[in-house]
């Protein structure tokens, strides 16, 4: 992997990791156009590289961390399902992050449930913070983004509506939830695979999420705003046309997947 897709990489990152549009599946994307190789190290970074999106959600609502201990206890809760099923489908989910179909069928399916999703949950304002109850089962539904294209962002959102959340806090509970979530992905791959981390890896990693960080920082903002007057749609019908033309080109004899 050179240091041009690495960056471009970790670009993408920061941009969709919090948009309901799936951040795996457009990297996973972008690297079979490019013909980036499927190393353990090209694995590790587009994971690790998380660090960056994580650190902008702590710098966004430093506030909101510093709260009582109910906060982290109700984040704690919404993390398990994903601890648990990720730990023991670890294997299984490494070998869907190099397969562009399953990524193009998630999109396609993700954005007609998008489009429709304003007018399935409607909006009541509500005064009081995610219960426990309702934390844990946010929590399940993240677990369906363990499905490169789902997307971690639109599974928690969507998950938070089911339960009465505004958009709005829907998409906060989604941010905070992030970084528990990516903190132990990030941490158990690296714990994975440090072995194998050469010198000049180090720096590729630092740069990434520097880039991360910085990007998902504007993502972040331009989202809620964005998200709270216009709800879905538009990200409905930007996966359903990547979908539609990643069958299209895959039913056209070019090849995708991540090599």
């Amino acid at each position: 992997m050179s240091f041009l897709h690495a960056i471009i990489l970790a670009i993408i990152e920061g941009l969709t990791e919090f948009l309901p549009v799936s951040s795996t599946g457009h990297m996973i994307i972008y690297s079979s156009l490019v013909g980036i190789s499927k190393s353990e190290f090209t694995k590790l970074y587009t994971v690790n590289i998380q660090f960056g999106c994580i650190i902008s959600v702590l710098v966004l609502y430093r506030r909101r961390f510093l709260q009582t201990t109910d906060f982290y206890f109700k984040l704690l809760v919404a993390f398990l399902p994903a601890a648990v099923i990720g730990f023991l489908l670890n294997d299984f989910i490494d070998s869907l992050l190099e397969n562009v179909t399953v990524v193009a069928i998630t999109l396609l399916l993700g954005g007609i449930l998008l489009v429709y999703i304003d007018r399935i949950f409607k909006q009541f304002p509500r005064d009081y913070d995610v219960t426990f109850p309702e934390a844990l089962k946010i929590g399940f539904f993240q677990c369906i983004a363990m499905i490169p294209g789902v997307s971690r962002s639109a599974a928690t959102i969507i998950g938070g509506m089911t339960q009465g959340l505004t958009r709005k806090q829907a998409a906060e509970f989604s941010f905070f939830l992030a970084v528990p979530t990516m903190a132990a992905a990030s941490g158990y791959k690296l714990l994975k695979t440090y072995k194998t981390i050469q010198s000049d890896d180090i720096q590729i990693l630092l740069i990434g999420n520097v880039v991360a960080f910085i990007v998902g920082l504007l993502a972040i903002r331009g989202f809620v705003g964005f998200l709270t007057k216009y709800g879905f749609k538009v990200f409905g019908y930007y996966r359903i046309a990547l979908g539609l033309l990643l069958l299209g080109l895959m039913a056209a004899g070019v090849k995708l997947d991540v090599v």
